[in-house]
């Protein structure tokens, strides 16, 4: 077969494979709605409150482990029924910290402890196993290291347990850090579409949606009746959140309870966290997707579920497609042009106008959404190639270790962690020349309408591999 051929009906291929995700977030948006109605709040007039343990699972977070410490003993709930659990398995200076700040809320008269384990062994997990073994409360409420929950958000969450059916409820993040860089102004936005519109809309439509490892509450006993936490997968949290669904618990998010957090401060973190989670995600589909397919569960429901587990899917196609789009355009006489610009319009607008209407819920400004919604998509781009390999890893049989992602907190530049850089930038790079060359070629031949789709393209691996490079660089100094 001709070879112009061949690319042309591959590119036609991956297009085509890309325009399904494009539909479903095409679907996502035509079933979001916003509300800016308050989240629940107050608890029951004269009721009993729950007793609840907060579990702060650290391992060497000496820049921030302090202020998450201070910000859970701020939390507005009755001294006599708050426990708070510092799972910390820390090796350096960090132990030193929570001893600090957890000897001082027991001077203040809550209940603090600090839980150690001899090793790591199922990492966050684990440790969130061993907290619960021992744990008082009957609600467990779960932060990560860099988030600073508000003082109320047990006395606006709390109640949604009032219902016996819910097994836990998840609240949004907000991003401490948003406005440090391009780089973190385009994850948040990133993450702005998860938590604003997947998450909302598979809420409202009684779909499957997953607890995100920190800023929610879990009733204890849908933990111990999923099987408890499990560290077979690298996102342990997926894992419980569809173990729980499948055993009949109802997940409820709280979108209008905001938890800020810092997103990760350089590329290396950004890429050590999504590899982590590209990974874990397919990890968890592999495990559960059997019994997803298994369970008395409504057709629709499973269908979204396979939806979700299997997005990361996305990322491969991606990277095909950067391997053909130059060629596909020189020879695209051969493909309809109505076709072409059909897929891709179905693939690009789609997600265009996916992270736009997040961007707008929030209420940012229509400068913001022009600078920070390409932005975002840029870097998705840029990403699909380490993004790949997590894919291509998660299929594998082994776990994998759990890397845990720097944060940069109250640290000062020496102190900084460094997170692990895998994989050398030089792919992303030769990608970059890539579109540079199809750039050059549309130009001359006057292909004015693949220029916009190119330059993105271009502009991803660019900018992801040049930050690639520089922190290559800064650790091989």
């Amino acid at each position: 077969m001709d070879p112009d051929r061949l690319i042309v009906l591959g590119y036609a291929a991956v297009l085509g494979a890309l325009a399904l995700f494009g539909a479903h977030r095409l679907a996502l948006l035509r079933r979001f709605r916003w509300s800016s109605r308050p989240a629940p709040g107050g608890a029951r007039a004269g009721g009993p409150r729950p007793c609840v343990t907060v579990q702060l699972p650290l391992f060497n977070e000496r820049t921030v482990a302090a202020r998450l410490i201070r910000a859970a003993g701020a939390l507005d709930w009755p001294r006599e029924r708050l426990e708070i659990q510092v799972l910390d398995d820390s090796t350096d200076e960090t132990r030193d910290v929570v001893d600090r700040e957890v000897a001082a809320l027991r001077e203040r008269g809550i209940a603090a402890e600090v839980l150690r384990r001899d090793d790591r062994r199922g990492f966050k997990a684990g440790a969130l196993e061993a907290g619960t073994r021992v744990a008082r409360g009957e609600l467990l409420c779960i932060f990560d290291a860099d988030f600073v929950p508000p003082p109320d958000f047990l006395e606006r969450l709390v109640p949604t347990f009032d219902d016996p059916r819910v097994g836990m409820v998840q609240a949004r993040w907000e991003h401490l850090n948003r406005g440090d860089s391009a780089l973190t102004r385009a994850q948040s936005t990133l993450l702005d579409g998860h938590f604003v519109i997947e998450h909302t809309v598979r809420h409202g439509m009684g779909w499957f949606f997953n607890f995100n490892g920190t800023a929610g509450i879990w009733r204890r006993r849908a933990i111990e009746e999923a099987g408890g936490w499990q560290h077979d997968t690298l996102t342990e949290d997926l894992d419980l959140s569809y173990r729980a669904q499948l055993a009949g618990w109802r997940f409820v998010y709280a979108p209008q309870v905001a938890a800020p957090a810092e997103v990760p401060p350089d590329i290396a973190a950004f890429k050590s966290q999504q590899h982590r989670w590209a990974k874990g995600s397919v990890q968890v589909a592999r495990k559960l997707v059997g019994r997803i397919l298994r369970a008395e569960l409504p057709v629709r429901v499973k269908l979204e579920a396979l939806a979700h587990l299997t997005g990361n899917a996305g990322y491969p196609l991606v990277l095909a497609l950067a391997v053909l789009l130059p060629p596909a355009l020189a020879t695209q006489e051969q493909l309809p042009g109505w076709v072409h610009l059909a897929l891709f319009a179905l693939c690009t607008l789609s997600v265009l106008l996916f992270y736009e209407r997040s961007q707008r819920a929030l209420g940012r400004s229509r400068w913001q959404r022009l600078r920070d919604v390409p932005a975002a998509i840029s870097l998705g781009i840029g990403m699909c190639v380490s993004q790949t390999r997590a894919v291509l890893e998660g299929l594998r049989r082994e776990t994998g270790s759990f890397r845990r992602t720097p944060k940069r907190g109250e640290g000062a530049e020496g102190d900084l962690y460094r997170a692990h850089l895998s994989g050398l930038p030089g792919v992303e790079l030769l990608l970059a020349a890539w579109f540079a060359w199809g750039v050059v070629g549309a130009l001359r031949a006057g292909s004015w309408g693949s220029l916009p789709f190119l330059l993105l393209f271009f502009s991803g691996f660019a900018w992801v591999g040049a930050l690639s490079l520089g922190a290559w660089a800064r650790r091989a100094r």
